[in-house]
């Protein structure tokens, strides 16, 4: 039978440690705040800011997840596969990790070249200064620095205009296949879910194939309440969890104030007759 539901939990969010804003402990005391329930730090192919999330979660008495997002090559697309419940030092998980961040360097120099192009001088070196971590500049670094150049109002704005594919800050990119993403959270004891989905801009068809090869692979869950989705989405998505017998996850997919859809613990609860993924992490 399902499990009900009665936690705030938030099962998707970034520290500084990726491309969040805030530190690990001021994500866990910003959930604490809003009364989370229960928390997952879930940064960009990184675990390094896990245990003072820990630490933080301990202290405030928050419930806590170890997590991950592992950043998958899919379709021509990149696909977001989150671990919870993992064991850092899986030699597996933190092996791939560090293969899969070891190309983020070349990449981020290369959007700096794309950009300066087209004019926008130093973009490498500002996204770099933005970045809590030097081993994962990201989009959103490059984003927050056009940002404050006053070429755009939003970060959102910046991918729609820069950063996303056809567009002149793009670099294709190579990240870890479906297999290797979902391998690696189960060799760390993990569960793996299919973070928001809506976002992704994959055919009715190519959709249904990432769900038949996840669930060939043994993945566990689906996000199914997330800031990506519309109430639509959720709909769809709670049918999809539902159709492959999916735990569900709900999460925000925060990375900072001012910045994100929706604030952490801030969304809506899952349907009610859907298993939560929390059922098997508490």
């Amino acid at each position: 039978m399902p499990v009900s539901t009665p936690l705030n939990a938030d099962l998707h969010a970034h520290s500084n440690f990726s491309d969040g804003l805030l530190s690990p402990a001021e994500l866990v005391q910003r959930a604490v705040s809003n009364g989370v329930d229960l928390l997952a730090l879930t940064d960009h192919d990184e675990l390094g800011g896990l245990p003072a999330a820990r630490e933080a979660a301990t202290a405030l008495g928050l419930r806590f997840v170890p997590g991950v997002e592992v950043s998958v090559s899919y379709c021509d697309q990149s696909v977001h596969i989150v671990g919870l419940g993992i064991d850092a030092s899986s030699p597996q998980l933190v092996a791939g990790l560090a293969q899969v961040r070891g190309g983020r360097d070349g990449r981020a120099q290369r959007m700096g070249e794309a950009l300066e192009k087209i004019g926008i001088r130093d973009a490498y070196a500002g996204a770099a200064a933005l970045a809590g971590n030097p081993a994962l500049i990201s989009r959103a670094h490059f984003a927050r620095y056009l940002v404050d150049l006053g070429l755009a109002r939003d970060t959102s704005s910046v991918f729609d205009h820069y950063l996303v594919r056809g567009k002149p800050g793009f670099v294709e990119h190579e990240w870890a296949t479906l297999s290797d993403a979902v391998n690696w959270i189960h060799a760390a004891g993990g569960l793996a879910v299919i973070a928001h989905p809506g976002r992704y801009r994959l055919s009715r068809a190519q959709m249904t194939e990432l769900f038949d090869q996840f669930v060939e692979l043994g993945g566990e869950g689906v996000e199914v309440v997330t800031s990506a989705h519309t109430p639509a989405m959720i709909s769809e998505y709670a049918s999809v969890a539902r159709r492959y017998d999916l735990l569900a996850s709900r999460a925000s997919d925060f990375h900072g104030p001012g910045e994100s859809v929706m604030d952490l613990g801030r969304i809506p609860q899952l349907p009610p007759d859907l298993t939560p993924v929390w059922s098997q992490l508490v």
